[in-house]
């Protein structure tokens, strides 16, 4: 299926047929896969046993029938709200996202300031056009875009993260949707300021309930930057936030 998006008075082209999944699954930690961050160890499944039931066929049950443990920060893609960050109990669940939008892809290489990985202003991507507005969803990949980020246990990496002041021009350029291959758009430690995320959500003066942050997303390779078509898919937790799957289809001016 093809499809037609309008943005920034461009029309775009997109086939439906050639999605791009961004997604980490979550997969049981004796798989020794999937990344990790604060310090949560890594995801249990465990098959239900109980009365002479087995929820496990290759043991003689009827049925697979599996238990999870795991925590949707720490623990593969996932996409958050401002509720993440509030008193108030705001669910990711209540954010209206739409089904297809126009999203820019950027690959960074943070900079290097005072012991961290820094991704600043001097990142923010410039538009041919001249326009200042950038699509309402941006996925950024960082360099070097290593295979490991799937498997990683980020905990105690002190991981690259954005600059608060780089965080408040996307908002003012027009992002809604931001989406990144890290564990987390602040520093591991900085005390509990959380200042990329108060920028982006608003918080606390211009509270923006529909914007999501969506973190441990993985770009391949092989995926060139610039725009695309994101269906960002959020699992209905009735939480802050949720295991979710990014899909990108390439957009061609039409």
């Amino acid at each position: 299926m093809r499809l037609i998006l309008k943005w920034d008075n461009h029309s775009f082209e997109t086939n439906l047929s050639n999605p791009i999944d961004l997604s980490i699954p979550l997969r049981d930690s004796r798989a020794g896969e999937g990344p990790s961050a604060w310090y949560v160890g890594r995801p249990k499944f465990e098959t239900v046993r109980a009365d002479g039931f087995v929820g496990r066929v290759a043991e003689g049950g009827a049925v697979n029938f599996t238990n999870v443990s795991f925590n949707p920060h720490g623990h593969g893609t996932h996409t958050e709200c401002l509720g993440h960050i509030t008193k108030e109990a705001e669910s990711v669940n209540s954010c209206v996202i739409p089904t297809l939008m126009t999203c820019l892809v950027i690959s960074i290489t943070p900079e290097y300031i005072n012991g961290d990985f820094v991704i600043n202003t001097s990142h923010l991507p410039s538009s041919k056009s001249g326009s200042v507005l950038l699509p309402p969803a941006i996925i950024i990949r960082t360099l070097p875009n290593l295979p490991d980020k799937k498997s990683k246990d980020w905990a105690n990496t002190n991981p690259p993260y954005l600059d608060p002041q780089f965080t408040k021009q996307l908002v003012e350029r027009g992002v809604k949707h931001l989406l990144i291959d890290l564990p987390s758009v602040d520093r591991e430690v900085d005390g509990g300021a959380l200042e990329s995320h108060r920028a982006f959500f608003g918080v606390p003066k211009l509270p923006r309930r529909n914007a999501t942050i969506t973190e441990f997303v993985f770009v391949p390779n092989d995926v060139r930057d610039g725009l695309y078509a994101l269906n960002l898919q959020v699992s209905p937790f009735d939480l802050d936030a949720a295991p979710s799957r990014p899909v990108i289809f390439p957009l061609e001016e039409a």
